[in-house]
Formats: structure tokens, sequence, C-alpha cells
């Protein structure tokens, strides 16, 4: 289950664990930030994301790397069932074992996780008995910006894999944050819901398109319009030779639409070559 936290508040993930609760706190060696990190950062403290006994170091990996992709480095754990470092997180996190898994900070306790966190979201799809402030992960970021600009510091809070966070662990946040999902099949692994918080952390940061224009092979680069013209005389003048164009009166517009087809379409330079290769194979004799 997960639990979401404001702007500057930790993002706390529990999970079932049989880890030693007197683990002592330990931080393992900071690695330098790479260009990922650098091409969304806007010089903001970011929000913690907080993984409170998490089972499984796979999923440990995979929410490391969904933080990465979306720009955030500060996890921190709680009580991991099976132990810290865990080789299985970084072969899962890819490339984010360097930013995020090495810089983690592991606590025996939630309530020592929260070090330094002002305003926390504990993330759950299930109603609780306890009172709290409910967010929706849009409305939990926008909160938490409000509560970085003022000095603070938030926290994501994230459960186990199996049940979610306690009543302990929400008890200690500020607010719940629940993700609008199927009342039916509320469920999301721990990589979806940290991927799902992070985009939504991100909005107003991400690039306008997914790859500058700039970058695509030169394949990718669009026809000009001679190009056009002279795929749509090879297509013309081929379905004049097979009779396409009848009645003969008909003709004049029947070529017109096929024209304006041509231009309507966002042709490739290598949209064009395949167009004219399928013509000449199929009218080869």
């Amino acid at each position: 289950r997960i639990g979401l936290v404001g702007h500057g508040t930790i993002l706390v993930c529990a999970c079932h664990s049989s880890a030693n609760p007197a683990t002592p706190e330990f931080r393992l060696r900071d690695a330098p930030r790479g260009d990922n990190s650098r091409a969304m950062s806007d010089n903001a403290p970011q929000p913690v994301i907080i993984l409170t006994r998490p089972q499984m170091g796979e999923n440990i990996g995979a929410a490391a790397r969904a933080m990465l992709n979306f720009g955030l480095t500060e996890m921190r754990l709680v009580a991991p069932r099976d132990g810290w470092p865990n080789p299985r997180a970084v072969a899962m996190a890819s490339g984010a074992a360097g930013q995020v898994l090495d810089r983690a900070r592991v606590f025996p306790t939630l309530a020592e996780a929260m070090e330094g966190i002002t305003y926390a979201f504990a993330t759950t799809a299930r109603g609780r008995e306890l009172t709290k402030p409910v967010f929706t992960p849009a409305t939990a970021t926008a909160h938490g910006r409000e509560e970085i600009a003022q000095g603070g510091r938030v926290a994501f809070i994230f459960g186990p894999e199996r049940a979610g966070l306690e009543n302990d662990d929400i008890a200690r946040a500020n607010a719940i944050l629940t993700v609008p999902v199927n009342p039916d099949f509320p469920s999301l692994n721990l990589g979806q819901a940290v991927l799902l918080l992070g985009y939504e952390w991100a909005q107003g940061r991400l690039p306008d398109q997914p790859m500058p224009t700039g970058r695509r092979p030169l394949g990718e680069a669009a026809a000009d319009r001679v190009e056009i013209e002279k795929l749509a005389d090879h297509y013309e003048g081929k379905l004049t030779e097979a009779g396409y164009f009848f009645p003969p009166e008909k003709a004049p517009n029947m070529q017109l639409n096929l024209r304006n087809l041509w231009s309507r379409m966002a042709l490739t330079k290598a949209d064009v070559q395949v167009l004219h290769g399928m013509l000449r194979q199929l009218t080869r004799r």
C-alpha cells in the first residue's frame, strides 16, 4: 500500500519484515550525480521517499528506478526484511543504483526515518479509523511544494508489499495519500506507486516532447514537398496505367483527392522510400 506526503515531506513504504528492529542506521557511499538528475533539477529540495519494511530487494530496486526516472534521489529504508545492501535491488535498479541506492539511508524504525521531516504523507488505499486529511497524488504534490517553499521537508511513506502501512505507521504521518483507482482492485505494487508519485511530482519540469526532433535519425526527418509530389506522381501514374481512375469524367476529382491525401500525411523521408518500393514491387512484371 502507498503512503504519500506533501512537498518537503518523506515518502515512506512499510513492508512486512523479519529484520532486526535494532538494526543501526547507516549511510552507503555517495555517488556523483549523472546527467539524468541534472536534466530535471530545479534546485528545489526534493521530497523523501520512505520504504517501510520492504520485503523484496527487487521491489526496492524498482522503486529506485522509478524515482530516478523523474529526478528523485533521496530514499530512506526502514528495516528491510532481507537486510542492506541487497544485490537483488541493485540488479533491478539498473542505472539508478549509483544515484539512489548507494545514497539510501537505513533506519530501524519509521519514527527515526522521519528525521528532519516536517510534513509526511502515508499512502494507503484502505479506509482507516484514524482521522486525517486525505489527498490525491496531484493535491499532495501541490501541498508538498507549498510546504517546501516555506522551508519544510516533505516525505512520502510507502508500506509493505503484502499488507501496506499499519495504523501505527499512519499515525506518524500528517495526512493520507490515496490514488483514485478501481475500488474493486485498489492494489498497486511498490514500483508502480513510486512511479505514479514521481510523475506527478515532476509535472512542470518534464520536457514538452519525449525526444528533441534534432536527435531523430536521418531516416526520421520529415519528407519535403518535392518528395511528396514525386510520390504522388508515381502513384497517380501507376494507378492510371491500371485503369483505377474510372469513369473518365470522375478521374480529375479522384486524382485531386488522392493528391490531397498525400499532402495530409506526415510522411518521413524513410516512409516515402518505403511507399515507392512497395509500389514498384506490386507493379513489377
